[in-house]
């Protein structure tokens, strides 16, 4: 099984980290030949993660995206939400011919405010089946720091997700299986944005009360949005059973991928979208931060995009309703969360 990467920031850089510790010669997509030919000198990412080296030897780079698809089995996409459909643009669907895609974005596309999947769907005709999405709750810094983290495969053929999965794990990363390939996804776009707000609340100076509050509070709104849109196994505490090899219990929706990923994007200050939060608590306009930041935080435009999805979906989602009102309709961020103040129980 031979894997590509897509993608050359930080999270494609701890993917490509830990496949290349795990010993497998990866075919990588770098975008820019300079970064290219730093790497093969110095053995690191002079942008993203620059402490953690690699085996040159283990890595086949290009700028070009359809010599990496061609050569790989698995395409790992790690690219920002916003640029997927440029990166992919040039491709034709015979080149995804018995493919298996795992997407780590962890985003929608905002100009069609759909799933990867179903832009991969309906552009190249991949079936579901040969689609799979690997989250968190890990950030790439702990990754390049080497400290236990955990990664979740999801997918509806459950076996390839395994086996997949196998080839990611390493004596730091630790890595689940699930199927609920859609739940995981809304729920990893909807933490983007919440992590944002908590950001925002930090930056208006909320302190750790209010703070634990607002993310107990957005995991409830997080799990009503996700049942509503059809996701399995919300409810806390029950489960259909246990897997008969590894004995964990089956996941519900205090798993890692579901709860702790919201929790470690809330709170840890790896975390961009708290980051960006930050600055527009501080007064900082979205322009500005996303100049301070020089990265993409996934829940500015998540929030603009689940926004317009659930003027269909109708679920209630105050939290995240409001946040894209400060972000995208001008509202003070401190009016904002006086609103927020109301909704929380």
């Amino acid at each position: 099984m031979t894997f590509g990467v897509i993608g050359s920031g930080s999270w494609a850089t701890a993917l490509a980290k830990i496949l290349t510790d795990s010993k497998h010669a990866i075919n990588w997509w770098v975008r820019n030949a300079d970064t290219i030919e730093y790497i093969r000198k110095r053995s690191h990412n002079p942008h993203y993660l620059s402490s953690a080296k690699f085996n040159v030897s283990l890595l086949n780079m290009s700028t070009d995206v359809n010599q990496v698809v061609a050569q790989s089995d698995v395409l790992v996409i790690a690219i920002p939400s916003a640029y997927a459909e440029s990166s992919l643009a040039g491709l034709q669907p015979a080149d995804w011919e018995n493919k298996k895609i795992v997407s780590a974005i962890k985003g929608l596309l905002p100009e069609k405010n759909i799933l990867l999947n179903e832009y991969l769907k309906k552009e190249f005709g991949i079936p579901l089946e040969n689609y799979f999405a690997v989250l968190g709750p890990c950030h790439a810094e702990e990754v390049a720091e080497e400290k236990l983290s955990y990664l979740t495969f999801s997918g509806i053929d459950i076996r390839m997700a395994s086996v997949i999965a196998s080839h990611f794990t390493t004596d730091f990363i630790s890595t689940v299986v699930n199927h609920d390939i859609m739940g995981v996804q809304y729920a990893a776009v909807l933490k983007n944005i919440y992590a944002l707000g908590a950001g925002i609340a930090h930056g208006l100076d909320y302190g750790d009360n209010f703070l634990s509050v607002y993310i107990a509070n957005a995991a409830d709104e997080m799990a009503g949005f996700l049942k509503k849109f059809g996701a399995e196994h919300i409810t806390v505490g029950e489960h259909d059973g246990e897997d008969p090899v590894t004995h964990r219990k089956t996941p519900n929706y205090a798993a890692s991928v579901y709860l702790g990923d919201l929790l470690v994007t809330c709170y840890s200050l790896h975390s961009r979208n708290r980051r960006f939060g930050n600055m527009i608590g501080r007064g900082y306009s979205v322009k500005a931060a996303e100049l301070e930041m020089n990265m993409v935080a996934e829940g500015y435009n998540a929030a603009k995009c689940i926004y317009t999805i659930n003027k269909s979906l109708d679920a209630g989602i105050p939290i995240a309703g409001t946040i894209y009102k400060i972000l995208w309709e001008d509202v003070k961020a401190s009016e904002g969360f006086k609103r927020i103040e109301q909704v929380l129980v």
